[in-house]
């Protein structure tokens, strides 16, 4: 799956993920190869990104956005 984690100020994040946990306006949840198309509101809270051959990688947001379409993943993050 590609990731791509943007904010008003940088891109934070940029490549093939194995997952991605996102804290879900009504509750979190994990998106896995093949997930369902989605977009959904983000709440406080921190995004945990399982890389490919990276180590893991965590962003705190205060909010934002996700939409999942055909293994592409885009969050729209707002952070304090």
């Amino acid at each position: 799956m590609k990731l791509e984690v943007l904010t008003p100020v940088k891109k934070l994040f940029e490549g093939e993920i194995e997952s991605i946990h996102v804290p879900g306006e009504k509750g979190s949840f994990t998106v896995l190869h093949n997930h369902a198309p989605i977009v959904s509101t983000l709440q406080r809270g921190v995004i945990r990104i399982v890389s490919r051959g990276h180590a893991d990688q965590n962003i705190e947001i205060s909010g934002g956005i996700i939409e999942v379409k055909k293994n592409n993943i885009i969050v729209l993050a707002d952070q304090e």
